[in-house]
């Protein structure tokens, strides 16, 4: 008879606090709790993310367990997130995960944050109504091969990583500056859109035309990326243009906002044509918060039908931070015997 691996996933490197159960790959549960007390700010206040997830951690972890149908006595292994993300953030989801490990005497798996979300297409969904998620054009979403080229693109990230296996990635491409979830929420704020920004770019877009308005691309060398120029001249060009019109924001909200976002994908998908053409691989992925963008979404699905690429984008559900990604990447990490001791700390920054 074969032997499951039950492991439980606890993600808290910025302000979403969640818990997740994986029976291998095949996820049983998935919570999130968000803080919506970051919004009056406009952006993670570190130290009120800390606090909430010490709230948090306890009920979330309670009702993974609940919603997976298991007793705590039949997890094998808890993954957690070590970094990178806010140190008091994570410093809690670490200190929760290492008394449980040591109160049910079962290891503890750290996983790099930007592994998981690499490793988030690899999360098997039961096949019920609730997860039949499918992707555009109507295909059912099937796991990558190796090697594949994934495309992560977050509030804090955006790379491009050679994954050679589910334990062996190679980053090709980073960005030297911002990122471009970044770029998205800062133009959000010169435009007094709510925290976060980018969905609601991504919404007024809809109703824009992208060719409103040109924007700067930076030319970076090889795969690397930069969106620090590109955040500056958005906002001396709205600077000049409210000097001349103080209505200028409202009267050109979904064109501004269309522009931008079209300015952002025209620098992405330029990178990733050059890093297949530079690597020969020609199956990419999409992970990250900012995957779940329609326009790059979309444009990436049509790039991939014009160059008979094999392209994989997530669910939405499994874009943003979630435990589930943590827990698979653990899995994988469980059937290498790669654990952890209970001195280890978590790292803000952590490469991949």
């Amino acid at each position: 008879m074969t032997k499951f691996t039950t492991i439980l996933g606890i993600e808290s490197s910025c302000d979403d606090t969640s818990a997740a159960v994986v029976r291998d790959t095949i996820l049983l549960s998935n919570v999130i709790a968000g803080q919506d007390v970051h919004k009056a700010y406009g952006g993670v206040v570190p130290e009120l993310a800390s606090r909430a997830h010490q709230s948090n951690i306890i009920p979330v972890v309670d009702e993974a367990i609940k919603r997976a149908g298991i007793n705590k006595n039949e997890i094998d292994a808890i993954s957690f997130t070590r970094g990178p993300g806010l140190l008091g953030s994570l410093l809690v989801g670490t200190s929760f995960a290492k008394g449980l490990s040591l109160a049910l005497n079962i290891p503890l798996i750290d996983v790099n944050h930007l592994q998981g979300h690499v490793l988030a297409h690899f999360i098997t969904v039961p096949l019920s109504p609730l997860y039949m998620e499918r992707g555009l054009g109507g295909e059912v979403i099937t796991f990558p091969s190796f090697p594949h080229l994934c495309l992560l693109i977050s509030g804090g990230h955006t790379q491009i990583i050679k994954v050679n296996s589910p334990l062996k990635m190679e980053v090709i491409g980073t960005t030297i500056d911002d990122a471009a979830g970044e770029a998205f929420d800062k133009a959000a704020k010169i435009l007094g859109l709510e925290y976060p920004g980018g969905p609601l770019i991504d919404k007024l877009a809809e109703e824009g035309n992208p060719l409103s308005f040109m924007f700067t691309k930076p030319k970076i060398a090889e795969l690397n990326f930069s969106f620090s120029g590109l955040k500056t001249s958005f906002l001396y060009f709205i600077r000049d243009n409210v000097a001349i019109n103080p209505d200028f924001i409202e009267q050109q909200k979904n064109n501004l906002c269309a522009s931008l976002q079209q300015t952002i994908v025209d620098i992405l998908i330029d990178k990733i044509i050059k890093a297949v053409k530079i690597t020969g691989i020609k199956e990419v992925t999409l992970s990250g918060g900012v995957s779940a963008n329609s326009e790059i979404r979309k444009q990436f699905t049509e790039l991939s039908l014009k160059n008979k690429w094999k392209i994989h984008i997530l669910p939405f559900s499994f874009t943003t931070d979630n435990a589930a990604m943590i827990a698979v990447a653990g899995y994988f990490k469980f059937k290498q015997n790669l654990f952890a001791s209970h001195d280890v700390a978590p790292i803000a920054r952590f490469e991949l």
